[in-house]
């Protein structure tokens, strides 16, 4: 049975395994492969904190079947100054395997529903460019590109992104 639930610290392990995965299938072609096959998820879970008392933090939703966390969402306040006030997908990812399935449509479900509790009528998020995949999924789901593009340094690699906006409910 499919669940959905808030982030625990003991979380870290699992999560990092799904992005790293993602990562490597998703990006392929987009990053160098010898960068992307040397993610390592235990590299990667030192930095998610799923235990912050804040509700203005960053707050992460996982997916999962059977115990197994199969994809998180990860959504915010944005930093972007010229956006704000709006709320931001900081992350989505769902593991390879399971594309298809419609996770990540239940995941930024989640997402677009706590930011709107929190009180933003529009959201931003980045996407890499050149990645249609995630773009088509995006369009799907009425978000629909600023013309905003930015270079960034994402974990240690040098990418460029097109924004994404949609109004919330």
């Amino acid at each position: 049975m499919i669940g959905v639930r808030a982030a625990e610290p003991e979380d870290a392990a699992a999560v990092a395994g799904v992005h790293v995965r993602s990562w490597q299938a998703a990006y392929r072609g987009l990053l160098p492969d010898e960068y992307l096959d040397g993610l390592r998820p235990e590299d990667r879970m030192v930095r998610y904190r799923f235990d912050s008392p804040d509700p203005d933090d960053p707050h992460t939703v996982v997916v999962t079947e059977a115990g197994a966390i199969l994809g998180f969402v990860t959504c915010g306040q944005t930093a972007d100054a010229d956006a704000a006030p709006a709320g931001e997908i900081l992350a989505l990812y769902v593991d390879p395997d399971v594309w298809g399935r419609g996770l990540g449509s239940m995941l930024i479900g989640q997402a677009r529903g706590r930011l709107a509790d929190r009180g933003f009528s529009q959201a931003i998020l980045w996407v890499l460019a050149g990645n249609h995949r995630a773009m088509r999924f995006y369009q799907l789901d009425r978000w629909a590109p600023d013309e905003r593009r930015r270079e960034v340094d994402v974990w240690g690699v040098l990418v460029e992104e097109v924004r994404y906006r949609r109004r919330l409910p």
